[in-house]
């Protein structure tokens, strides 16, 4: 299972490279593999285009940094750690070097996820959130009501300010947009 996960990793760290490299259109698995030092028949056993490579990887860069958030130590109440928790995960995305490259070379790849479905990585954003919603709801520091629709309206709101950064800071200070975003949350949060 470790030499799995290894590959599994080495894997992911070359697709990482690559996109990083030349965006998420010229990547190839060809030049993944390679960069892995694996074989291409391996890389299409496991993954079979470089969509669903890249779907991994974000998963796995983005689930990171949620723990990141998460781990960080809170003091308050259950909103009071939601509010910046959401604000710090929107600061590590804005300065993420994968996500930055994807919007700067390969934006429009994003549209899927903004007009059709949810990825999996807003999928576990939106989990993260209802666990902090409910908390919230237990210790009374967040208004009742229907958890999910609660997390998904916070999940749009802190998904566009990630994907809107540089329209966003046109002109304004991002710290000071966040700022804004945390009080809007706070206060629509709050019973």
């Amino acid at each position: 299972m470790t030499s799995q996960r290894h590959t599994h990793d080495a894997l992911l760290d070359a697709t990482r490279e690559c996109v990083l490299e030349v965006g998420v259109r010229r990547t190839t698995l060809t030049d993944v593999a390679k960069r892995a030092g694996v074989s291409r028949m391996t890389l299409y056993r496991r993954y079979p285009d470089v969509d669903h490579l890249v779907r991994a990887l974000m998963t796995r860069e983005f689930a990171a940094l949620l723990e990141q958030v998460e781990r960080a130590s809170g003091q308050g109440n259950a909103r009071v750690q939601l509010v910046k928790r959401s604000v710090d995960a929107i600061r590590l995305l804005s300065a993420n070097p994968l996500m930055q490259r994807v919007l700067q070379l390969d934006a429009d790849l994003m549209l899927p996820y903004l007009t059709d479905r949810l990825g999996s990585t807003q999928r576990l954003v939106e989990q993260f959130l209802v666990g902090q919603i409910e908390a919230g709801h237990l210790d009374g520091s967040i208004r009742f009501g229907d958890a999910k629709t609660q997390a998904r309206v916070v999940l749009l709101t802190t998904q566009s300010m990630v994907l809107s950064t540089r329209p966003a800071t046109s002109g304004l200070d991002f710290g000071s947009l966040l700022d804004e975003l945390a009080k809007q949350l706070d206060g629509a949060l709050k019973p």
